[in-house]
């Protein structure tokens, strides 16, 4: 079986009890992969951390691999939430871009090791890995549509200004929240929120 056509997932745990054992293995999971780094960490170290037995972890998952999806899911689900939230009653398109960019700086901030276990999954299972960007575009770009409709921000490729404004953030997100943890995210999301704004054209007098 190849990284890009996995095993299906192993059913969800029926019980309360089940679910939290499952949670505590994930959350496991991601301090050692995020950490460690995924060659690094191991199940024993997985579940050492987890204070379960190493054969408890088959019960919920089949390999180290499936561990990873499931904590890239995990990832895509908290991040979509958290910037759902965030701009909710953002008046207009621009006000979500700026809303958004924050909450995300935020959230790197908050989950370094769930971000690195993504930067992780490139190498461990491509395919997850692309479809993780690749859901995010597409719910982007739809939102990107809308705000031309409804004339908030101008007209152009709504795909290619997805896939752009996510790389700008997620090199911001490594530099500014990851890599640095002291410098202020205001000062950072309001540098980009303006290049994402005005661009590079100079502006004009008179």
């Amino acid at each position: 079986m190849s990284q890009s056509d996995p095993s299906p997932a192993l059913p969800a745990p029926k019980t309360k009890r089940g679910q939290r054992t499952r949670e505590r293995i994930l959350d496991a999971a991601e301090k050692e992969i995020g950490g460690r780094g995924f060659a690094e960490a191991s199940i024993s170290t997985i579940t050492a951390e987890a204070k379960v037995a190493q054969g408890t972890f088959y019960v919920y998952f089949r390999t180290k691999e499936d561990v990873m999806r499931e904590l890239v899911l995990r990832m895509g689900r908290r991040l979509r939430r958290h910037l759902t939230l965030s701009i909710v009653d953002a008046p207009d398109r621009l006000e979500a871009e700026r809303r958004g960019l924050r909450a995300f700086l935020e959230f790197v901030r908050a989950n370094p090791n769930l971000y690195r276990v993504v930067a992780e999954a490139q190498f461990v299972d491509p395919e997850v890995y692309r479809r993780y960007y690749e859901d995010f575009a597409k719910s982007y770009s739809t939102a990107l549509r809308t705000g031309v409709r409804r004339g908030e921000i101008s007209k152009g490729d709504a795909e290619v200004r997805a896939w752009a404004l996510m790389g700008l953030s997620d090199m911001i997100g490594m530099r500014y929240a990851l890599w640095d943890g002291k410098i202020k995210l205001d000062q950072v999301s309001d540098a980009a929120f303006e290049f994402i704004a005005k661009g590079l054209e100079p502006r004009r007098r008179g």
